[in-house]
């Protein structure tokens, strides 16, 4: 029997245990606790430092990542990179991950369509860096210890929870005793299987597929493609799925979709995996083995994401199938519409209403991600002869035209969701890209480092005169937006833009005016602004006290 080789594993960093002042008898309120250090937890407290905000983070490990694991999420999608750059980790991200943007899809050995993300977008961060999670959680900790404003407690447990009308209360168990704890606000970022979702009884939509997976992270002698591979119906998978695409360190992502009925401890064994390989690439191709391991997946949709003081970020507040890249960027994104809000509130600039509009923004984007990976799910797992055949037609139909490729389905890219009418957002709003600007003495920037400069928004004014600027100026004094100009002769600090960033940002007539809230949303879009309207405009998107 042949004997794989494995790669050395990684060896995850560590933190010190520190014991928390409550165990000493000192007794404190904080303005913000966050339960758990994945993904989404790390993310909002480094944001809520980058703004100055302090918080305390409970994680009940002292390490990023899963142990024995090399990597669970690995595709960071453009917005979530944005979102990253403004919180300085992007560069780290950048240089050790995989940049891509075009994807094959194959059926059978036909390819079938292929597909270039870069194409519609004027974003200086590229549409996907593949990347191990756990890097992404390790570069989040190096900052927030940097920005020094958030108390990370590793080998913190969360034991109870007791939610009040003007508080909440958290019991936590610790290596040197247990202590409670006490906050205005708490954030439950502890993934799928919230103790405190568990402990409150609280209502999700859930199920679960018989669709069952195996993971190979692999390095390979010679190196593949740099591109998204997939197959609908691979021959050398027994006509099931298998996608591959390569992350940090070389290795490769290889997941191939297995029976239904399968055995996951005799799929992950090494033999079973490397004849997969084999059957894949051929007999001779030289390989070692990262990792092995199976999975399922499920699903869940919690009915309201704020619930009084407490809010779910992440998979806590919903959990969608793998296809697509929904599941992490989607807690990176809870965290940074959640943010921004918290901030202004605390900060006593905003009134306590524009925290419901987390919910009402971050709902409906789960519940279309929900939909969407539902979709893939069904056409990657057909469940009737019906939907067998219809994938068929699809496929077949594909090989020949152009208006059937976008219905083969082997996963819609995540994108970031547009959000509903609300009263904040009165028109709705849709993401806007970090595109880059010039200023007039040749110095580049871009949105996200304008937005990077506290807790405020930007006003993009095309071409404004000087005597409407300096009126503009005067109504929105004492606000939370700076107002900055795309070309024009004002007195405003003004920037270039290119043909490209002035269309997606809807300001290609002069005089226009783009209101973009803290997270790099739109929150307003004014085709002929005039100081009060526009000054109203920012009051109601940030829900702002008003004197």
């Amino acid at each position: 029997m042949e004997t794989f080789r494995f790669a050395e594993p990684y060896e995850l960093p560590s933190w010190p245990f520190t014991p928390p002042p409550e165990l000493g008898g000192t007794a404190a309120r904080h303005p913000i606790v966050i339960v758990g250090g994945g993904l989404s937890g790390l993310t909002l407290a480094c944001d809520l430092a980058v703004r100055g905000i302090r918080s305390v983070l409970l994680d009940e490990d002292d390490t990023i990542g899963v142990r024995g694991a090399s990597s669970r999420g690995i595709c960071y999608a453009q917005k979530s990179l944005e979102i990253f750059a403004r919180l300085g980790i992007y560069e780290r991200i950048a240089a050790k991950g995989i940049t891509w943007s075009f994807g094959r899809t194959f059926s059978g050995d036909e390819e079938v369509y292929s597909f270039n993300l870069r194409t519609d977008s004027v974003s200086v961060q590229p549409p996907f860096i593949n990347l191990q999670q756990f890097y992404i959680e390790w570069f989040l900790v190096e900052r927030i210890l940097e920005l020094g404003l958030t108390e990370l407690r590793w080998k913190n447990r969360l034991t109870r929870i007791e939610p009040g009308e003007d508080g909440v209360t958290l019991e936590v168990d610790t290596p040197a005793g247990a202590y409670a704890l006490h906050a205005d606000y708490v954030i439950d970022a502890t993934g799928a299987n919230s103790p405190i979702r568990t402990q409150l009884a609280l209502p999700a939509r859930a199920s679960r597929s018989t669709d069952r997976w195996c993971i190979s992270d692999v390095r390979f002698t010679k190196p593949l493609p740099i591109e998204r591979w997939t197959w609908v119906d691979a021959p050398f998978n027994e006509g099931r799925g298998v996608w591959q695409h390569l992350m940090g360190d070389g290795v490769w992502r290889m997941d191939y979709q297995m029976p239904e009925d399968c055995d996951t401890d005799e799929i992950s064994q090494p033999e079973v995996a490397g004849a997969r390989l084999r059957e894949q690439l051929g007999p001779d191709v030289e390989f070692e083995f990262v990792w092995i391991g199976p999975y399922g997946y499920r699903d869940h949709l919690l009915e309201r994401f704020r619930h009084g003081r407490l809010f779910f970020i992440g998979d806590a507040a919903h959990v969608v199938s793998p296809f697509g890249a929904r599941g992490g960027n989607t807690g990176i994104q809870d965290a940074a519409n959640l943010a921004w809000k918290l901030a202004l509130v605390l900060g006593g600039h905003a009134d306590a209403s524009l925290l419901d509009s987390y919910d009402a923004e971050r709902r409906p984007a789960a519940e279309k991600n929900l939909e969407v990976t539902s979709r893939s799910a069904r056409f990657l797992a057909p469940r009737s002869p019906a939907e067998h055949t219809l994938r068929r037609a699809v496929v077949a139909l594909a090989r020949h035209h152009a208006f059937a490729r976008g219905l083969v389905n082997t996963g819609r890219m995540s994108v970031a969701n547009d959000y509903p009418p609300a009263p904040h957002l009165p028109e709705g709003s849709r993401t806007v890209q970090n595109v880059a600007l010039r200023a007039a003495d040749g110095a580049d920037t871009t949105l996200m480092q304008l937005l990077g400069q506290g807790t405020r928004g930007l006003a993009l004014w095309h071409a404004p005169g000087a005597g409407a600027a300096q009126a503009m100026s005067a109504a929105l004094a004492g606000l939370p937006v700076h107002l900055v100009a795309l070309g024009g002769t004002s007195a405003l600090p003004t920037f270039e833009a290119g043909e490209a960033e002035l269309a997606h940002l809807g300001l290609a007539a002069p005089d226009s005016l783009l209101l973009v809230r803290p997270d790099g949303y739109r929150a307003a879009l004014l085709p002929a602004p005039d100081p009060d309207t526009t000054a109203e405009a920012v009051r109601t998107a940030f829900a702002l006290n008003r004197a």
